[in-house]
C-alpha cells in the first residue's frame, strides 16, 4: 500500500478533531475530538513505521512502540478528563464550556455597595455556593 492512503485519512481526521475541538461547546465532545485527533497522529506513526522499516534494514519499529506509549496516555487522559467533567457536571449542572468559562473563579462581577442603591449588595461564591447546596 501506497504511503499517500494514510496520510491523508489521517489528515481527515486530524482535521475532523481540530474542527470538533474549536466548534464543540460540550466538554465531552471536545474530549472526543481530541482522542480522534490524538488516533489520527497514531495512524501516522504506524504508517510512517511500516513505510521507514521497507526502507532501512534495522526493524527497531519505534514508530509502533510510540503508537503503544500514545494509546496509554489517551487512556489515562480520558479517564481522568471524563471524570473532571462529571464532577464539574455535578456541581454546577451543565458540560457547557462556556457557562464553565463564565462561572471560573476572579471572573465573577464584584458586588457594589454604592450609596444610592435600593438593593443590598450579593454574598461571595461561596455563601452561593452553600446556599444551593
Amino acid at each position: 500500500m501506497h504511503l499517500a492512503y494514510p496520510a491523508v485519512l489521517s489528515a481527515l481526521l486530524f482535521c475532523t478533531g481540530l474542527y470538533g475541538v474549536l466548534a464543540r461547546r460540550n466538554a465531552i465532545l471536545v474530549l472526543m475530538s481530541v482522542e480522534l485527533m490524538l488516533n489520527a497522529v497514531n495512524l501516522n506513526l504506524v504508517a510512517f513505521d511500516v513505510w521507514l522499516s521497507r526502507t532501512a534494514e534495522d526493524t527497531l519499529h519505534s514508530g509502533q512502540a510510540l503508537t503503544l506509549f500514545t494509546i496509554a496516555i489517551a487512556a489515562a487522559e480520558i479517564g481522568i478528563g471524563l471524570a473532571i467533567v462529571l464532577a464539574v457536571h455535578r456541581n454546577r449542572g451543565t458540560a457547557d464550556i462556556d457557562r464553565l468559562r463564565d462561572t471560573a473563579e476572579g471572573h465573577e462581577s464584584p458586588a457594589t455597595d454604592s450609596p444610592d442603591s435600593d438593593t443590598p449588595a450579593t454574598g461571595t461564591a461561596a455563601e452561593k455556593a452553600e446556599a444551593t447546596a
